[in-house]
């Protein structure tokens, strides 16, 4: 049994071919056969258009990952089941893509997007709303006749899926510095034993260079010392105060994200871990696109062990405390602050709450290290899901 159903106009068409039927019966008036037959002509025409119609294939295309508040023109293409073959009967209908919560289509698209499938795609603004992994599909064809008197409902399950981030943001670089800059670090950590040498990479000191070996190779050779190869990144571990308050997940997220990855922008590696998970990430495109994939699918509760990282992030509905050694300071100040130009440099440092101690690293060239994470970020941002 086919599920074609009546439009609006299609019932007004059925109405008057009974009416005219009615009168004609009771008046004896041949002439309103001239509205009834060509009626019940146009019915029986719509029906079999839509009943022969078959569900089509279809492909989506525009869809990759992005941050929360960004949009995304999505196209679906159809064709005959199988990607470059044609749609044996072109017809009119309505497109509409079937969407997960924390994603929505412009108001135009919430209805279906009108459009001659087999001959042209179907194109709609997407916006991402909440972070995490969203799913989109089916996709709802509803299939009208060339006169538009009847409807009919097809499904095509085609089924795609988007991660959607956190929003991230600005940090004060007065905060970013004082997790790795040589003066924060204990005297056992700043220049310990020498290691060994090896190839200047961007982000190293000129006071590392050791120039014989320099002039001897033909090319920047610098001195890495003990300390810097066990402590060269920070640690970031980040929890929810309760364990099932899902507003505190959102302020983890950013908080989290936010802080990871203007350390990698900054050229700093980061260790992080989150009720989700962990991810170790290096500066450059993957690395930040795994830690966003990570803040992205994680939910409330705790972790073990996270009184020995670097920073600890806890959260709560609406805002997240962020702990060092010696500084504790709610991300919404330090938001503030950076979208305010703001410096804290010479404000009185907040009362020490420890959380471990806070990660080394060496005078960088941090000017070199933005620009290659900015390249990164970059290419990151243009790639599709998969």
């Amino acid at each position: 049994m086919f599920d074609a159903s009546l439009t609006r106009r299609g019932r007004v068409v059925l109405a008057v071919c009974l009416a005219a039927a009615v009168m004609a019966v009771a008046a004896g008036g041949r002439s309103l056969n001239a509205v009834v037959l060509p009626g019940v002509v146009a019915l029986a025409a719509g029906y079999v258009q839509v009943s022969r119609l078959e569900a089509p294939g279809a492909r989506r295309s525009g869809l990759v990952d992005g941050f929360v508040g960004e949009e995304r023109e999505v196209r679906i293409d159809f064709d005959g089941g199988a990607p470059g073959t044609p749609v044996d009967r072109p017809f009119v209908a309505a497109v509409r893509d079937r969407l997960e919560d924390g994603l929505a289509a412009e108001r135009a698209a919430g209805d279906g997007v009108r459009t001659a499938v087999g001959t042209e795609p179907a194109t709609y603004r997407l916006r991402y709303l909440e972070r995490g992994e969203r799913r989109l599909g089916p996709i709802e064809v509803r299939a009208t006749d060339v006169l538009g008197l009847f409807e009919r409902r097809l499904v095509v399950d085609e089924r795609d899926r988007v991660v959607v981030y956190p929003a991230v943001r600005a940090i004060p670089a007065w905060f970013r510095r004082g997790l790795y800059a040589d003066e924060t670090l204990g005297a056992s950590r700043q220049r310990e034993e020498f290691d060994r040498l090896r190839e200047y990479a961007r982000g190293d000191s000129l006071r590392d260079v050791h120039w014989p070996a320099t002039a001897k190779h033909d090319e920047i050779v610098v001195k890495e010392f003990a300390a810097e190869t066990d402590h060269r990144r920070v640690s970031i571990a980040g929890e929810t105060r309760h364990a099932a308050d899902a507003d505190a997940a959102d302020a983890l997220a950013t908080a989290t994200a936010s802080l990871a990855c203007s350390l990698l922008d900054d050229g700093v590696p980061v260790d992080v871990r989150l009720p989700a998970g962990e991810v170790v990430a290096e500066p450059g495109a993957r690395g930040r696109r795994e830690l966003l994939e990570l803040a992205a699918r994680t939910g409330p509760g705790s972790i073990d062990d996270g009184g020995d990282a670097d920073v600890r992030v806890v959260a709560e509905r609406g805002d997240a405390r962020i702990l060092t050694e010696d500084r504790r300071v709610r991300f919404s100040e330090m938001e503030a602050a950076a979208a305010s130009g703001s410096s804290a440099r010479n404000a009185p440092d907040p009362p020490s709450v420890p959380a471990g101690s806070a990660a080394g690293d060496r005078d960088a060239g941090r000017a070199d290290g933005r620009s290659e994470a900015a390249a990164g970020a970059g290419a990151d941002g243009g790639r599709g899901s998969r």
